[in-house]
């Protein structure tokens, strides 16, 4: 089966979507990468969401690579995250689903060749997602945006 362009981008943004959800459990649980990409692959990743009607499935390549990236590369992603916060609002004291997401986004940024703007429309709508009604999906743009001067000033 060959996949459209458009099939291939969806199952893309369903890959971030559930890297998210997975580095947030793995910070509540403690778990380790590996046990949490085997569950999402075998209970989760295979699950499909629908969207204006069609069933998508995300990209388990994606998803591995977010994940293992973002696991290997927390401290430079947190540091960098960090530096792009106001002083008050340090990584510790954000929403964990805020922090799961710029740890994603940060691996995504930094360790693949994706262009810095569509990390961040992907991870802006990934905040839309989790957080429909707030102000959060301006305040990643803004985040993102810093991060990505930061990881690829050439980029932009």
């Amino acid at each position: 089966m060959t996949l459209s362009g458009n099939q291939k981008r969806k199952m893309k943004s369903a890959a971030r979507l559930y890297a998210v959800q997975a580095l947030f459990q793995m910070e509540h649980s403690g778990q380790t990468v590996q046990v949490v990409i085997n569950e999402f692959e075998d209970h989760r990743f295979g699950a499909t969401y629908e969207e204006e009607g069609e069933m998508i499935e995300g990209d388990p390549t994606l998803f591995a690579e977010l994940m293992e990236n973002a696991v290997n590369y927390q401290a430079p992603i947190d540091q960098m995250t960090d530096r792009a916060l106001v002083a008050k609002w340090p990584l510790g004291r954000i929403d964990p689903t805020l922090r799961a997401l710029f740890r994603a986004a940060g691996a995504e940024m930094t360790q693949s060749n994706t262009p810095p703007k569509v990390v961040i429309s992907e991870f802006v709508d990934v905040a839309r997602a989790f957080f429909p009604e707030g102000k959060e999906a301006s305040f990643v743009n803004a985040v993102l945006d810093h991060m990505a001067h930061e990881a690829k000033p050439e980029g932009l």
